[in-house]
């Protein structure tokens, strides 16, 4: 998993590094006279790439700018593909036969004079329909043009802008561009939060990590033990040790069931495909953890792939509190959670493009992108990165040491909005270095009275009722999983060999302090009770 991200940073870097190359070669590889550029350009996204010709190795690509056409070449060995707007392995590469991403017609939605009767808007082909069948999931229009505009920008029936008269804490947050501290605090008055998170399964390949982080010794400014979240996927978790992090304090949050590694199942998943996920690997983790208080609260989506308005539809649904999944493009000064009540206070950057457009009782913990430049005072612009372990350029602890710093102080100097560092643990391990890096900046932030390592739970509760630093101390909400409380429930977890019709010829083990179920729990048999007969 961790590869991939990686791999995703290290094209988004190499791309970008193609493209200033190539930018200035543009007039000897692009013959201007032979190419009718505004007729190329017209109506076309300034963000997307198409081929000029399918000839030769499915390398390059162009796309439209104020002044012209600017190229790009993907490194040898890859080819950019079209459907996905990026380079990727040759050999995975299935659109080497096609220009530009298919065309889309698109609903009539400005117009000088009303073109239809009140409450209905026109299609692209001028067949007037009412205007909430826009962008409700299932074509409505006979050229299916409803469907075709429902960015957080273009949705007929897209959440209203941020209204801070209607938009009060405790219930919603939202500011005009994303960077308003909470209850209006002076900056110098505000903790600086910074989460941790883990993506993927727990299990005897990190437990060990996540010890060593969290040892029972690093404590807050408020006395507590410092914590992290952990975005917990199915297969392969050993849940003992999942309910062993519950109990220490630790957030448990849910990575999906299937981890499938399709990213166009995430993006384009229905309200059932996301229930069965998310729903059924908190049923997962509530049975076989045995966490039965509820807490198990938060989603992140795999590969960050967001599933637009279904997504947020099943998490209103079944009580999902909030989603970790959306990034916010590196910029001036970061940006604060906010509640999805009213329209995303930023652009929808990468997850496909398919953020929620609607209206969702739903917080948003959204990812800022860290700034990856070794030294931001002298080098180039580079495109900033979610995951740390995407930030493709960090080869050595002193980086990444110098990556923790200036990105806590990018946050620390300005509003003071959460920093947020997330892993894949197998990075982590991947580099001792890595690991004695990040505990030497933890214990560096402790040694200050201002900063706190807290889930995002605890984020959300200090949103919720902003706390001066001054008063921190007392704060009831971070005080309540304050002390780690009894034992490991037990020694010997049972180590249960299952199978599953859904996963034929493999035989999984399932570590649990619970009874073993009857088979593997997989997607349609979540509790491994067995298939309902119907």
């Amino acid at each position: 998993m961790a590869k991939v991200y990686k791999l995703f940073g290290l094209l988004c870097l190499v791309v970008t590094i193609a493209a200033e190359v190539r930018v200035k070669r543009q007039d000897e590889d692009l013959d201007p006279d032979s190419i009718n550029v505004e007729e190329l350009c017209k109506d076309r996204p300034g963000d997307e790439y198409f081929r000029l010709s399918t000839d030769g190795d499915c390398r390059e690509v162009v796309r439209c700018t104020r002044s012209g056409l600017k190229q790009i070449t993907c490194p040898s060995g890859l080819a950019f593909d079209i459907e996905k707007q990026t380079c990727d392995w040759k050999a995975k590469v299935t659109t080497c036969d096609k220009k530009e991403k298919p065309r889309k017609v698109l609903p009539i939605l400005k117009t000088d004079e009303p073109i239809c009767p009140e409450g209905k808007l026109s299609c692209g082909n001028g067949e007037c329909i009412d205007k909430e069948l826009f962008c409700n999931g299932k074509p409505d229009c006979k050229d299916e043009s409803d469907e075709n505009a429902c960015t957080v920008e273009l949705d007929p029936n897209r959440a209203p802008d941020c209204d801070t008269t209607q938009c009060v804490l405790p219930d919603c947050f939202c500011s005009a561009d994303g960077t308003r501290i909470p209850g209006n605090i002076e900056p110098q008055q505000v903790p600086q939060m910074i989460t941790i998170t883990f993506n993927g399964a727990v299990n005897v390949d990190n437990i060990d990590l996540y010890e060593d982080i969290f040892n029972g010794q690093r404590q807050n400014p408020n006395g507590c033990q410092i914590r992290g979240t952990y975005f917990v996927s199915h297969k392969y978790t050993n849940y003992s040790a999942v309910q062993d992090l519950h109990r220490k304090g630790h957030e448990i949050s849910v990575f999906s069931l299937t981890h499938k590694d399709d990213p166009n199942y995430w993006t384009q998943g229905t309200y059932d495909d996301w229930l069965a996920e998310m729903a059924g690997a908190r049923l997962i983790v509530e049975r076989f953890a045995n966490i039965t208080d509820g807490s198990i609260i938060g989603v992140r989506a795999p590969y960050l792939r967001v599933g637009g308005n279904k997504q947020f539809e099943m998490m209103a649904d079944q009580f999902f509190v909030y989603d970790a999944s959306i990034t916010a493009s590196l910029g001036r000064v970061p940006i604060w959670p906010y509640t999805l009540y009213f329209r995303m206070p930023h652009k929808c950057n990468g997850n496909a493009h398919n953020c929620p457009s609607r209206s969702h009782p739903v917080w948003e913990m959204v990812m800022n992108e860290l700034d990856r430049r070794d030294d931001p005072t002298f080098d180039e612009s580079l495109p900033g990165c979610h995951m740390v372990d995407s930030c493709s350029n960090i080869q050595s602890g002193e980086q990444f040491g110098r990556l923790l710093r200036h990105n806590f102080n990018r946050h620390y100097n300005s509003n003071r909005a959460p920093l947020g560092l997330h892993f894949h643990a197998s990075w982590l391990k991947s580099k001792k270095e890595y690991r004695e890096e990040l505990i030497k900046f933890i214990e560096e932030m402790l040694g200050r009275n201002d900063v706190f390592f807290v889930t995002m739970l605890q984020v959300i509760q200090w949103m919720q009722n902003p706390t001066e630093l001054n008063a921190l101390r007392d704060f009831q909400e971070w005080k309540e999983k304050c002390d780690v409380k009894g034992q490991p429930y037990c020694s010997l977890p049972n180590a249960c060999p299952l199978t599953t019709r859904e996963l034929p010829g493999e035989t999984l083990r399932l570590f649990t302090c619970m009874e073993c179920p009857n088979n593997y729990p997989w997607i349609l048999d979540p509790t491994g009770d067995g298939f309902s007969k119907k």
